[in-house]
């Protein structure tokens, strides 16, 4: 396992704490004891190939599924003692958005501010700034059927920032965007983190994985490595991440 020069971060800082976390389904071992952390604003990449258990993990920690041993806190929360708790702490957003076609931008917001339970007001002024925000203040009426993926995207990020959670799980969440809109996005994404709220993100974009503060990568349920992007590279002696990725993946 390539995992940092030092381990000992700032331990108080951390916004999920893992150790030992196991999920099995009957005799198939999902997530193999992973133990990491992931500090107060990181941007942390959570790296594989399909099917090597990171969707089974991020469920976990968002108190989806609930493990089989091991410890984890998100935001504090026990996540198996309290997993519904954790649900109030954090925001999600996958490549399939949860907004809907038949509700206009504005609707879409409402909607999702009702269920985190924030109040009429705070509803409205959080919809109208992040509306504004992304400048889609002519768009407010217009059903989201007929809005461009990248705005979509966009827009679905600003409904999990909505109740201003103290992390963001984001599930590949430029999947199917051009390049520009990626960075546009990921703009985004530096914006937030520098205010305080911490991302923790798949994708599967190597050159997104650079722009990351820490990766994981994972290989048949487990972290193979762990470190910042530039340090994994020097480790490894690779190019760029896409080459460490390839090298960990085929020796596994």
């Amino acid at each position: 396992m390539i995992m940092p020069d030092s381990t000992l971060l700032n331990f108080d800082s951390n916004i999920i704490q893992v150790k030992n976390l196991v999920k099995k389904f009957g005799h198939f071992t999902a997530n193999d004891n992973l133990t990491f952390h992931v500090e107060k604003g990181e941007i942390f990449g959570f790296l594989g190939a399909n099917g090597a258990g990171k969707t089974t993990a991020i469920r976990q920690l968002c108190g989806l599924l609930a493990p089989t041993s091991g410890q984890a806190t998100v935001a504090g929360i026990d996540i198996f003692k309290n997993p519904e708790k954790v649900k109030e702490r954090i925001g999600y957003m996958s490549q399939r958005f949860s907004l809907y076609d038949d509700l206009t931008v504005w609707e879409n917001l409402r909607f999702y501010g009702g269920i985190y339970g924030l109040s009429n007001k705070i509803i409205k002024d959080r919809a109208d700034y992040f509306i504004n925000k992304l400048g889609m203040g002519k768009s407010r009426n217009t059903l989201l059927r007929d809005i461009p993926l990248g705005w979509k995207q966009k827009l679905a990020f600003s409904a999990a920032l909505l109740h201003h959670p103290n992390i963001v799980f984001m599930d590949e969440p430029t999947g199917g965007v051009d390049p520009v809109t990626r960075r546009q996005f990921w703009e985004m994404i530096y914006q937030t983190a520098e205010e305080g709220i911490t991302i923790f993100v798949t994708t599967h974009y190597m050159d997104e994985a650079e722009y990351c503060n820490r990766i994981s990568i994972m290989v048949d349920g487990r972290i193979v490595a762990l470190d910042t992007p530039k340090a994994l590279v020097k480790k490894l002696k690779a190019r760029n991440i896409n080459e460490v990725f390839i090298m960990l993946a085929r020796k596994e």
